[in-house]
């Protein structure tokens, strides 16, 4: 409602905001979503229908990246800490046919006690038969999440301010870069109309032409208008950024504030990406599945910062520990399989436990 107001500037219309929400959602949409069953000897992935409908085309329309950005984008912007979504069933087939996203500036909660429903567009919806996907939960309703948008406000504000300024200073509106010293009546220049006829007498000329001027009657002295700097602009500046990358929880570099480091973004996918992959896993494993052996997860492997010596290596040793398959190790470098590294290879010395006590050189054998 307060958009026609003069001034105003959404929080989804900063660039530093679009910036930090933009790249968490990038990143949690690339994940590929798995579906998973516990087993005894491990948890194994498993490739059915549904794992399609959910990993490749959850919603007409859109794919599993596009639908997984507009969850992260309403999370942490649109939806003030959530995103909800419609899950449509095919009434032929009682199975899912779409997970169609609402548009959050239409959504309203009717709380009722300890529960809540969900009207939107004059509909109504129970928590069983949509997915909710909250941040950061409400201290009173635990089923509501908050967003950012109350406690980024004034930084934002700040922001805008500071590049209003930046603006106003690149476009010299802010100090004159010259003065001049007229020895003229006090009557003459109380006017604007004297004034103006005092520099279309003595300073108006073709740009690039030296300017004559009557050494008596003027003394014209260039002056330093303050700079940036000197008004802590870009100081202030990057305390802002660094405070909304410190609330969105990404590094400080994604804002333009300090160099990349492979560390600090490395932590970055171990921590808030992976935080928010764990909520989004959670709801659909808690809204979609039955099965108590089965579960969803989002896979963040390729998310990381590698160099190619290091996936070389570390793939390297689980081949030599007959933990990997050579092809296996081709896929993680981008290389197509090849038939003769399917197969398992091993060291000689590396046997069973149960079996260091059966070895011929310990016999005396060859």
């Amino acid at each position: 409602m307060f958009e026609n107001y003069p001034g105003y500037t959404k929080l989804s219309d900063n660039a530093d905001v679009r910036i930090a929400v933009d790249k968490i959602a990038d990143l949690v949409s690339s994940m590929t979503i798995h579906l998973v069953e516990n087993g005894d000897d491990g948890d194994k992935r498993i490739k059915n229908a549904l794992s399609r409908k959910i990993d490749i085309e959850p919603c007409r329309n859109m794919t599993r990246k596009t639908w997984l950005y507009r969850i992260v984008k309403d999370m942490l912007l649109d939806g003030d800490g959530n995103s909800i979504v419609r899950v449509k069933i095919n009434r032929q087939t009682n199975l899912i046919e779409d997970l169609i996203p609402l548009s959050m500036d239409r959504v309203d909660y009717e709380i009722k006690e300890d529960d809540y429903q969900i009207w939107y567009k004059d509909k109504k919806f129970k928590p069983d038969e949509v997915m909710h996907f909250v941040i950061n939960p409400d201290d009173e309703h635990h089923w509501k999440g908050n967003g950012y948008k109350t406690t980024i406000r004034d930084i934002v504000k700040n922001l805008n301010q500071a590049n209003a300024t930046r603006n106003s200073f690149m476009n010299g509106q802010y100090m004159p870069n010259i003065i001049v010293k007229v020895d003229s009546l006090s009557e003459e220049l109380s006017s604007e109309e004297g004034r103006d006829g005092v520099k279309n007498k003595f300073l108006k000329n073709k740009p690039g032409e030296p300017l004559v001027i009557p050494a008596e009657l003027l003394e014209v002295e260039q002056v330093k208008p303050l700079s940036l700097k000197d008004i802590a602009i870009n100081e202030s500046t990057e305390l802002d950024k660094r405070t909304i990358a410190g609330i969105f929880g990404v590094p400080a570099f994604f804002l333009g504030v300090g160099d990349f480091d492979r560390d600090e973004y490395n932590n970055f996918i171990n921590t808030r990406i992976m935080s928010i992959a764990q909520t989004i896993a959670q709801t659909l494993t808690r809204d979609l599945l039955y099965s108590e052996d089965w579960y969803f997860r989002l896979n963040p492997r390729s998310l990381y910062s590698y160099a190619l010596t290091d996936l070389v290596n570390a793939g390297g040793e689980m081949v030599k520990m007959n933990a990997m398959r050579r092809n296996e190790l081709r896929d993680w470098v981008g290389l197509d399989p090849d038939e003769e590294m399917e197969e398992l290879i091993v060291l000689e010395n590396y046997i069973p436990q149960g079996q260091l006590g059966d070895q011929e050189k310990l016999k005396g054998g060859d």
